[in-house]
């Protein structure tokens, strides 16, 4: 699925008029730990009177619609990770924003089987509910994705439906997760965003392999138009950040495709978990207890983590004040964190970097999602130009999370 574009056409059914309440999520300030109530908005599904949210994990199946042939119209957005990578799987901070790039999924319920097409696949998408394959066996490869939510979710019915999407494909902006999450809410699930990212997590986790953190699914499932979202990773506390008016966010393909499943994810994050062995949680570390640390590779496996987090407070506070030069260095000692201590960045994406860094109105660029290619995020004026330097670019502008555009009645 690569880059189609996804937006209201004069033929769509209308979007309904969803839930306009909002619903309070416990945040903590990571300075002080006070805690204040945060609106964030809530999923616009549609549930029966008085039914309870259920805990959609693997193994246990969601609460459903019932089964009725039924037509239903769900969207998610990808994401960009402003900085705080390779933080979440160790209970840290993440500053991500989900973006102006959406997946839709549209899927007529019925029957025991999801047979999805795609815009931008040429094979179709079939799972048959209730299948003993593994989803990380499951073909095409897209197809282990939406195989990954059906396990998690245990769909009462399954359905026939199309899936469209201009969220750039292996691109680091989190195109599984929206893909996840769409489909997760084109099913029926119903839930907050928390246990709706938790299930997607946990839909990913069983497609790909991989031993993914919850950021990307939270990021889709929860986004706030205008706001970035502090997540802590170990709490799942999330806050609202504003955006100031006069930054533009800049996302650069530096044209090199990744694979999380082959890129040593899995190895860092296995020597995360040995860091913590030796010294305890590395959310609550600091430089001193890192230096503690026998092994060298664990070292600075560890430093970047500590190092980051504390990096993911200090832009924070940048945001807050309006401090984008501040915020645009912070990016960049990021990356260089990235590439000296935790060893996923690339000389494409460095190089990428510096040139981003060297134009006229830009404050400041990294790598973002896991590295090993993919894409950097860059920080720029509202005015300035948008570097060309003869590869893909997207403007990006920070938006609400995902809906049910079209709901049965």
């Amino acid at each position: 699925m690569v880059d189609a574009e996804v937006g209201p056409s004069p033929d769509a059914p209308p979007a309904l008029d969803v839930q306009a309440a909002t619903r309070t999520v416990t945040t903590a300030s990571h300075s002080s730990r006070h805690r204040a109530p945060t609106t964030v908005p809530p999923l616009p599904s549609r549930r029966a009177p008085g039914a309870g949210w259920p805990k959609s994990t693997a193994g246990r199946p969601a609460r459903t619609w019932q089964a009725r042939p039924m037509t239903v119209v769900a969207r998610a957005p990808g994401r960009v990770n402003l900085i705080g990578e390779h933080t979440d799987t160790t209970g840290g901070l993440v500053l991500p924003m989900a973006i102006d790039r959406r997946t839709v999924v549209e899927i007529e319920r019925g029957g025991s089987t999801l047979h999805l097409v795609s815009d931008d696949e040429p094979d179709a998408a079939v799972v048959a509910l209730g299948s003993s394959v593994p989803p990380a066996e499951v073909h095409p490869v897209w197809a282990r994705y939406v195989a990954g939510v059906v396990e998690v979710l245990r769909p009462a019915v399954g359905g026939r439906g199309r899936v469209r999407t201009d969220v750039p494909i292996g691109a680091g902006l989190s195109s599984s997760a929206a893909l996840e999450v769409a489909v997760a809410l084109a099913l029926g699930f119903e839930g907050t965003p928390i246990e709706l990212a938790r299930a997607c997590q946990s839909a990913e986790q069983v497609a790909s392999g991989v031993p993914c953190g919850i950021m990307d699914q939270l990021a889709s499932a929860a986004g706030v138009e205008g706001h970035a979202l502090l997540v802590d990773c170990h709490t799942l506390d999330v806050e609202p950040v504003q955006i100031p008016d006069g930054l533009r966010i800049v996302v650069v393909d530096s044209g090199q495709r990744r694979a999380l499943a082959t890129s040593e994810y899995g190895a860092r994050r296995a020597q995360c978990e040995a860091a913590e062995a030796a010294i305890g949680p590395l959310r609550s570390a600091t430089v001193a207890d890192v230096e503690r640390i026998a092994d060298a590779v664990l070292r600075r496996r560890a430093r970047h983590v500590v190092t980051e987090n504390e990096r993911v407070r200090a832009a924070v506070a940048a945001l807050r004040e309006g401090a984008v030069d501040e915020l645009g260095s912070l990016l960049v000692d990021g990356h260089r964190s990235l590439r000296n201590d935790f060893e996923v960045s690339t000389a494409v994406l460095d190089e990428l970097v510096e040139a981003l860094c060297r134009r006229p109105g830009v404050h400041g660029a990294r790598l973002t999602g896991a590295g090993f290619g993919g894409c950097c995020v860059a920080l720029l004026d509202a005015d300035a130009e948008v570097p060309d330097l003869g590869v893909r670019s997207w403007v990006v502008r920070p938006s609400a999370g995902a809906s049910v555009v079209q709901a049965p009645t």
